[in-house]
C-alpha cells in the first residue's frame, strides 16, 4: 500500500482549509408560441379533433380557438420549450398531411413581457412544421 505524505504533521498542520462554492443560476428555458393558422379549405371539425388530440384541450377550449383561428387568421395552440413546440408543430403537420388538408401550424419565440392569452398571434417568421426557414 502506497503512503503519501500530507504534510499533517508539518506547516499546514492546524490550518483549515476553505473552499469557494460558485452557485450557477439557472435561467429558464425560452418558451416557443405554437401557432395554428387558418385556411379556407380544412373543416372546422378537424381542426378541434387536432387540438383535442394534439394540444390536449376539451372539445370547448379546442372550438373557442378554432373560431378565434378562423376568425383572426391566426391563434395560439400553446407555449412550450423549444423540443416540445417542435413536435407539436409536426403532429399537427403529419396529421394534416395523412388527412390531405392544408392546416398548419408554426412556432416563434414567445417575448419576454408579452403575455398572450392565445387572442393575438401573428408569424414573425416563425417556423412550420417543414423545419427552419431557409
Amino acid at each position: 500500500m502506497a503512503r503519501f505524505d500530507d504534510d499533517r504533521h508539518g506547516e499546514g498542520a492546524g490550518k483549515v482549509l476553505t473552499r469557494t462554492q460558485t452557485r450557477t443560476a439557472l435561467k429558464r428555458p425560452r418558451m416557443y408560441k405554437v401557432l395554428l393558422h387558418n385556411d379556407d379549405y380544412t373543416p372546422r371539425e378537424f381542426v378541434v379533433l387536432v387540438l383535442q388530440h394534439v394540444f390536449v384541450m376539451s372539445e370547448a377550449e379546442a372550438s373557442r380557438l378554432m373560431l378565434h383561428v378562423h376568425n383572426h387568421g391566426v391563434g395560439v395552440a400553446g407555449i412550450y420549450p423549444f423540443s416540445v413546440a417542435e413536435t407539436k408543430v409536426a403532429e399537427v403537420g403529419a396529421a394534416a398531411e395523412k388527412a390531405k388538408f392544408p392546416l398548419m401550424a408554426t412556432l416563434e419565440p414567445e417575448s419576454d413581457g408579452d403575455e398572450d392569452d392565445g387572442e393575438q398571434g401573428g408569424n414573425d417568421g416563425g417556423w412550420t412544421h417543414g423545419g427552419p426557414p431557409s
